[in-house]
């Protein structure tokens, strides 16, 4: 028997398939190649000014870039791991010839008060058309962690919903002007590292909106020799 669908159950049974699709995990571990990383080094960022910022500026010649990608400037998970990320001292990244860099995906006006809020001090910058999310393979989701898989570190002792509510307080409570500013919420990050030149050593995406890479495991990719 043949089924056929039309209308909006197709357009949504259409949709389903392609971000099952992009759920692949051949797509999702992909490690772009030089040329799509030259591609998405021509596209533009928003630094915390407003001003215009070519990605291929942020990754230098020498060393290398470790880049992560955060999903919405209210999400209280990816505060949880720049906070985390904010911890690693100077020294061990100079050491290593490390940079560290984030890119949200909202405007750039809550950058400011993000990194307040974090502690982060080093290079924030945002994607606000999404242009190298989507180069980069980066997918559409609001699940959470499955329930047959760990919660990743970085969420360790923080509930759920307390870290709901502590995305909502943070937030649009906190800073009212900013909603509409954050970013998509469903839109999920990845980390990444690239560098020397047009050179990408790591890639990975988010399955779910409590997935970045632990930093311990995205250090070491990144030759970052951590202290406790």
């Amino acid at each position: 028997m043949q089924i056929r669908l039309s209308g909006p159950k197709a357009a949504m049974v259409f949709s389903r398939y392609i971000q099952l699709g992009y759920r692949n995990q051949s797509n999702m571990d992909h490690i772009p190649d030089a040329e799509s990383v030259r591609k998405a080094y021509e596209l533009e960022l928003l630094d915390s000014t407003g001003q215009k910022v070519k990605f291929g500026t942020l990754i230098g010649d020498t060393g290398r870039t470790v880049v992560v990608f955060i999903r919405h400037f209210f999400c209280g998970s990816c505060q949880a791991y720049v906070s985390q990320l904010a911890q690693i001292k100077g020294d061990a990244l100079e050491i290593a010839h490390v940079r560290l860099v984030v890119i949200g995906c909202g405007n750039y006006q809550p950058i400011k008060e993000y990194e307040q809020k974090t502690g982060y001090k080093k290079a924030i910058y945002t994607d606000a058309t999404r242009a190298l999310f989507k180069h980069f393979g980066l997918i559409e989701s609001l699940e959470v962690t499955p329930s047959d898989q760990p919660m990743k570190s970085y969420l360790a002792g923080r509930s759920r919903l307390a870290n709901t509510l502590s995305s909502i307080w943070n937030g649009p409570l906190q800073h009212p002007h900013h909603i509409g500013k954050q970013g998509k919420f469903s839109q999920l990050g990845g980390d990444f590292i690239f560098g020397p030149d047009s050179h990408c050593s790591f890639a990975y995406r988010m399955h779910h909106t409590e997935d970045h890479t632990e930093i311990a495991e995205l250090m070491k990719h990144a030759g970052v020799q951590l202290t406790t």
